[in-house]
């Protein structure tokens, strides 16, 4: 009976994995799919975009960041009385977020609205390539130079869980902990990576929708805004705004959470802290929203950008 249990467990943690690896691997084939319609034109703007992004000190610099925040989470302590793993997949998690945040935003600004104000898309668009083109390829490149930063900083901090389960354990007197246990520590966080993924792909089409219009400066201080308000309308929405009492406040919540993306939809940190399993199921809904949601900025930055002046 113990080994039919420990062989169950064992495929459920295998299929958790591969639910995370299919959720990463998807997005790849729809891109794919939506290349072989949109034409060569946008994958060579992506191809060029990503290379920019990766030759970026920023792109070196969050990789870096990544791994070194990750290296002293796993050895420093928390002084949390035995819950320093939660610790380390709060602040691992909340990292890979910002990172790629700052990665994907600093080269939506560098990468569309430079370009702009330099007059390089005028002399690119004058080839046999359309707006739409050169957007949508801004955009996949940027996604691809993101997801080329989270492998290595993923991997390192899915690492550093590994040993850390064992490393805090030793410190509070626990000698039998076996590497399953290691290892389904570290599975359970994948989906709060598979989720950081999408929060960034989703910030990502806003901040290539902005950058049509505003300069870098007014971008980044766009996106950190509608971060912030993202992750709070939310809350204010379901607690009727103070009880009903400012109509107002209760009016403008709700107007923010319909136009903006609802970016607590993918926090489960507390969750993935607490070592609480994530249903398939809301992976699956997650990038379903992604999808719908970064296609409407992409058309939205399309509208904005088919009568922008160049010249």
């Amino acid at each position: 009976m113990a080994l039919d249990t420990q062989f169950i467990y064992k495929e459920l943690l295998t299929s958790t994995a591969a639910l995370g690896i299919l959720c990463v691997i998807l997005p790849i084939v729809v891109i794919r799919l939506i290349w072989s319609f949109t034409g060569s034109p946008s994958r060579v703007i992506a191809r060029a975009t990503t290379t920019e992004a990766v030759r970026q000190p920023v792109f070196i610099l969050m990789i870096v960041l990544g791994i070194v925040v990750n290296l002293l989470n796993a050895y420093i302590p928390f002084f949390t009385l035995g819950e320093d793993v939660k610790m380390l997949k709060d602040c691992g998690l909340a990292t890979l977020l910002i990172s790629g945040l700052i990665l994907a935003v600093w080269t939506a600004s560098t990468s569309i609205a430079d370009e702009i104000e330099g007059k390089t898309a005028m002399t690119l668009l004058s080839k046999p390539i359309n707006r739409r083109q050169f957007i949508f390829g801004k955009y996949i490149g940027i996604v691809q130079a993101v997801l080329l930063m989270y492998l290595p900083t993923a991997l390192w901090f899915l690492f550093c869980i590994y040993v850390k389960v064992p490393y805090d354990g030793k410190e509070g007197g626990k000698t039998d902990i076996t590497g399953m246990e290691c290892w389904s520590t570290m599975v359970q966080t994948i989906p709060g990576i598979v989720l950081i993924i999408f929060e960034v792909c989703a910030m990502t089409a806003v901040s290539v929708a902005i950058s049509t219009r505003l300069p870098m400066v007014v971008n980044m201080v766009s996106c950190l805004a509608i971060f912030v308000i993202g992750h709070l309308t939310p809350a204010m929405v379901d607690s009727g705004a103070l009880g009903g009492k400012l109509e107002l406040v209760e009016f403008m919540a709700r107007l923010f959470a319909t136009i903006l993306p609802d970016l607590e939809a993918y926090n489960i940190q507390a969750a993935i802290a607490t070592g609480a399993d994530v249903p398939p199921n809301y992976l699956l809904l997650a990038l379903l929203y992604t999808v719908c949601y970064s296609g409407m900025a992409i058309l939205l930055a399309f509208i904005m950008f088919e009568d922008r002046d160049l010249a």
